[in-house]
């Protein structure tokens, strides 16, 4: 157990992005639910702890989650919690490991501190800002990661024109994870997101060195009134300017 008051933001983070994913775990386990029913059951269930649990540990601070009716007093704040209590439901209903919760921390805009739980993955695994691993060893060929069900265009052009691979994975913040984990080397999305989809998976990503941006290259700016944030990159370094070549020559 960790005490809300001597924790710091990450250390918080990591902890309730835990919680959650043993709570999600555990309401799968039941056997009560099934398909969309059971993301429905774990999206309300884990919602509730989630909110429940930041309010009561930083009471001054915003809070903006999916699954929560936004109260748009957030934006006059400068610390904003940006939580997804199931990143993935499809998956997550569908008894995959390729689902996640978030929970980050926006400071002034910025994805500063955060943590991704995998709870799915065998023996489960949070990614966090403040125990940042060095980067695995890229494949020769880069993999890109693309939704299972609609990949982006700009991404199946962007992976031909550098001889690429496609990696078809579920949640946006599994994809993510992936990139930081080695298991590929660019998440280019173009097909709609928001900002509890990003916001947590963006700061693990860039406290692992990764390059995180829009994909023209602007930065990636949250806390805003209308949390639509329909695209985004996090890739190694090295392929980041290559990348945004490619996706402006689309034009």
């Amino acid at each position: 157990m960790i005490d809300p008051n001597s924790a710091t933001d990450a250390e918080l983070a990591a902890h309730l992005a835990e919680v959650a994913g043993r709570i999600l775990l555990d309401v799968r386990a039941s056997g009560m639910f099934e398909g969309k029913a059971l993301g429905k059951a774990g999206d309300a269930t884990a919602n509730e702890f989630l909110c429940h649990a930041l309010r009561a540990a930083r009471p001054d601070d915003g809070l903006l989650s999916e699954e929560e009716k936004d109260d748009t007093a957030r934006c006059s704040m400068s610390r904003v919690w940006i939580v997804d209590p199931v990143d993935g439901t499809r998956e997550y209903g569908e008894q995959r490991s390729d689902w996640a919760v978030h929970v980050g921390l926006a400071i002034d805009g910025v994805a500063t501190t955060g943590a991704v739980a995998l709870p799915g993955l065998d023996g489960g695994m949070v990614l966090r800002t403040d125990r940042a691993d060095t980067l695995p060893v890229p494949a020769p060929v880069p993999r890109f990661l693309v939704s299972r069900t609609r990949p982006a265009e700009e991404a199946e052009a962007v992976c031909k024109a550098m001889g690429g691979e496609l990696v078809p994975m579920g949640s946006a913040g599994a994809k993510a994870m992936a990139v930081v984990r080695g298991e590929a080397e660019i998440y280019l999305h173009s097909g709609g997101q928001y900002e509890w989809d990003s916001c947590a998976p963006v700061a693990v990503a860039a406290a692992h060195g990764l390059h995180c941006s829009r994909i023209d290259g602007s930065p990636i700016r949250y806390n805003m009134a209308d949390p639509y944030l329909p695209d985004l990159l996090i890739c190694r370094p090295e392929y980041a300017a290559r990348v945004l070549e490619l996706v402006a020559s689309l034009d």
